[in-house]
């Protein structure tokens, strides 16, 4: 069933009629399967023809590095781990002579002086780190402090590995100085914008698009559940998060000259009808934005790590807040991350597969059947995404 809806998500993509957007999109994907798989030379390679597609997806190709290294450090860490079990495992069957002990620890050094002083040190270490976490280390802080020494312990391994990661940054850094924007074409067109407002409406698109999973009794159960376990931490949270948001649409919503302009695309009509239908409304939705984004979050924890969905968030932001104008193909591919991490049972991939199919066709239909004319520029104009 979820690889049925990834063909809907491709199915929408290319129906969109956007651009650049199916190779780009392809070419993030691709190089997220790869740096999976652990082909880093390859992921590295796609992640240069995704930026070739769209500048901005260097913000993608380093969350994507970022990836590769928690998963590179969970696996060491699964390896040393496994080392220290089985030497812990010889010593427990050995006899109790003298002579055997001596004999076995003369192995077990020898165990150790081959898979060299520093995977043993970690062993001890990490496993002591472990033990420690729940308790001294908790929450989102103890998470990076702890990444922060297992990446020092490796660093010399993740730079070797992920060496391929880098030179594509290095390149991407001179075209930028060469070019004297990260723009390429029509420049005073796209000029970054603080427009924080971006990350919001992302965060209720993405939540609007997969309604069945974060608009539902069980997920209003799990919002009071946490109220009651931890009502000030949930409060602090929510007023903060509010605030964030109000001044957010108060100073940091743009509506860009194409917006307001192109009526062939959905977000004229939604900032027209909805965002823009009185004074009061964009005031009215940040509650539900909040809302969106604790339910993405909420959702994104059941597979992810704190750590993971902590990046993934701020790369969306890197991507979506400097872009002054609202597109939901600049949502592509954050909300393609969060749809493959989503845990959806049969009937949720149906309740959030019909919608889709349903609105791709009316936009298909309408590209079809109903051109149209603008007074100022001559030849038939088409509805598109």
């Amino acid at each position: 069933m979820r690889h049925l809806h990834i063909l809907l998500l491709c199915f929408q993509e290319c129906s969109g009629q956007e651009k650049l957007d199916v190779g780009s999109t392809t070419a993030v994907m691709a190089m997220y399967l790869a740096c999976i798989k652990r082909s880093y030379w390859l992921s590295a390679l796609l992640g240069s023809l995704a930026i070739i597609f769209r500048q901005t997806n260097i913000v993608w190709v380093a969350f994507v590095a970022c990836m590769g290294v928690l998963d590179y450090l969970d696996k060491f860490s699964r390896k040393t781990n496994l080392l220290t079990k089985a030497d812990t495992l010889v010593e427990s069957e050995i006899d109790t002579s003298v002579l055997n002990k001596r004999f076995v620890h003369a192995q077990l050094k020898n165990r150790r002086n081959v898979n060299s002083d520093k995977i043993a040190n970690n062993a001890v270490s990490e496993e002591k780190l472990h033990q420690s976490r729940d308790s001294e280390w908790s929450g989102v802080l103890g998470e990076f402090q702890f990444l922060a020494y297992r990446i020092w312990c490796e660093k010399w391994g993740i730079l070797t590995n992920f060496f391929p990661f880098l030179l594509v940054a290095f390149a991407f850094i001179a075209f930028v100085i060469h070019n004297g924007s990260i723009v390429v074409g029509a420049k005073e067109a796209h000029p970054v914008s603080p427009h924080f407002a971006q990350i919001l409406y992302f965060g209720l698109a993405s939540a609007v698009a997969m309604a069945p999973v974060h608009f539902n009794l069980s997920k209003v159960a799990v919002l009071c559940q946490s109220f009651r376990e931890e009502r000030t931490k949930f409060l602090v949270l929510f007023l903060a998060a509010l605030i964030s948001a109000l001044v957010s649409v108060q100073f940091f919503s743009l509506a860009h000259p194409y917006l307001l302009a192109d009526n062939r695309h959905y977000p004229f009509y939604i900032w027209r009808k909805v965002i823009q239908a009185h004074w009061l409304m964009k005031y009215l939705l940040t509650p539900l934005y909040v809302y969106s984004w604790w339910s993405i979050f909420n959702t994104l924890g059941k597979t992810r790590q704190k750590v993971w969905i902590i990046i993934f968030f701020f790369a969306t932001a890197g991507v979506v807040v400097p872009a002054p104008l609202i597109e939901f193909r600049y949502y592509t591919i954050p909300f393609y991350f969060i749809i493959l991490h989503a845990e959806i049972d049969d009937r949720g991939w149906i309740l959030i597969g019909v919608p889709y199919i349903i609105v791709n066709l009316f936009a298909i239909a309408l590209f079809l059947f109903k051109p149209f004319r603008w007074d100022h520029e001559s030849g038939l104009q088409r509805f598109m995404w």
